[in-house]
């Protein structure tokens, strides 16, 4: 069987899930920081950043799904009314810089999305001396930070959540596997820190090219070397529309039992569905929102809208959502940085989650391992920050 390899990483700049932005628990005192005061009394002006108007059929579709949810989020809100306006960039870092520029110019005091990287990058960048918090739907990590936040999923979140609890079952000897390209490497360091962090043996590293050839030369030293370095775990980097498929069927025809060795992926294993046929993914672990609370939203937004949301839909329902939960608290500074990063934070449509003072985030993630070509729940998601502990 022959898989088409790609070296697109689109988690990196696009994707990204989907959450309520409900208070988790009541307000934590905080100082007034960097950010706006709202007149409390008045509608709040929120801008949302949507990549409308770009030649790309699938850019349209997202900045609708985006739309259709903030505005979900604004009929649901109780006792906090929201001003949106809703600006197209394109797709593009100019344009979004043009737009979070004039948005702040007709009285915007936070701003939602971009969704790409660049353009989120783009936009801080262009309001940063305006004192505007900017909530972008990137989940790279590169670009948070200053006023800009990045509520996408990282991968730092899941290699914590998949590293702790391989330690939890007495698989803390973990090798990782990764492709040779910027976004696999991103994975192969957060994996790196997160077995520093949490008291794990990081038995050594693999890469290979990325294109058929370069995994198929890879697999021999791989399986070789997890063997001899004693891995208890083999954590990969590569999702299903990249190398996985390959790993998958290679490595145990190899001689890198699953059964012996856990297999452990950075990205989603179940999407798309038939993914889950792979004999090298059964008994396989990788991190998932709560299903329940994802399929929620799901049919939430189909009786709104008649059709499905787009993946990313739901970051525009929790940023609204969650401005509206801080606007409840009273308080006129809860669009500034102290208000955002709270560290009771949120309850999602996806689980748990809050925003983080260096511009990430972190979120309680289930831990799922495939069983019979089925996803199974096996540590579920935790449903709070107790005494603001990470999870």
């Amino acid at each position: 069987m022959v898989f088409q390899i790609s070296t697109t990483r689109k988690a990196l700049m696009r994707i990204a899930f989907i959450f309520f932005g409900i208070f988790l628990a009541a307000c934590d005192p905080t100082a007034v920081g960097n950010g706006p005061t709202i007149n409390l009394s008045k509608p709040i002006p929120v801008a949302l950043l949507v990549p409308g108007g770009s030649e790309n059929s699938g850019d349209t579709v997202i900045a609708s799904s985006l739309e259709n949810a903030a505005r979900l989020a604004m009929a649901d809100l109780q006792g906090v009314k929201i001003d949106l306006r809703v600006y197209n960039t394109g797709g593009q870092a100019e344009t979004a810089a043009s737009a979070a520029t004039k948005a702040v110019n007709d009285g915007a005091k936070i701003i939602l999305g971009p969704v790409f990287a660049q353009s989120a990058a783009a936009a801080g960048v262009a309001v940063a001396s305006r004192n505007v918090n900017i909530l972008s739907f990137s989940n790279n990590t590169a670009v948070a930070g200053g006023n800009v936040f990045v509520l996408g999923p990282t991968f730092q979140n899941t290699a914590n959540r998949l590293v702790r609890y391989s330690v939890t079952q007495g698989k803390g000897k973990i090798m990782i596997i990764n492709g040779q390209d910027a976004a696999e490497e991103t994975g192969r360091d957060a994996i790196a820190r997160a077995i520093t962090a949490n008291g794990a043996t990081l038995t050594g590293v693999s890469s290979f090219e990325l294109s058929q050839q370069g995994v198929i030369d890879a697999i021999p030293p791989i399986t070789s070397d997890a063997r001899s370095n004693g891995a208890q775990a083999v954590f990969m980097t590569s999702g299903t529309s990249g190398a996985l498929p390959f790993l998958a069927q290679l490595l145990p025809e190899n001689g890198l039992d699953p059964a012996k060795v856990q297999y452990i992926g950075l990205q989603r294993w179940d999407i798309p569905a038939t993914a889950l046929t792979l004999p090298g993914v059964q008994n396989g672990w990788f991190a998932l929102p709560d299903p329940g609370m994802s399929a929620s939203f799901q049919s939430r937004y189909l009786a709104a809208y008649g059709n499905n949301p787009h993946p990313i839909a739901g970051l525009a329902y929790d940023g609204i959502a969650a401005i509206g939960a801080l606007a409840a608290q009273g308080q006129n500074d809860a669009l500034t940085r102290g208000a955002l990063t709270q560290s009771a934070g949120f309850v999602g449509v996806n689980g748990v989650f809050r925003l983080l003072a260096d511009g990430t985030n972190e979120r309680g993630l289930a831990v799922a391992q495939v069983q019979e070509n089925q996803v199974v729940v096996i540590d579920p998601a935790p449903r709070s920050f107790a005494g603001g502990a990470g999870l």
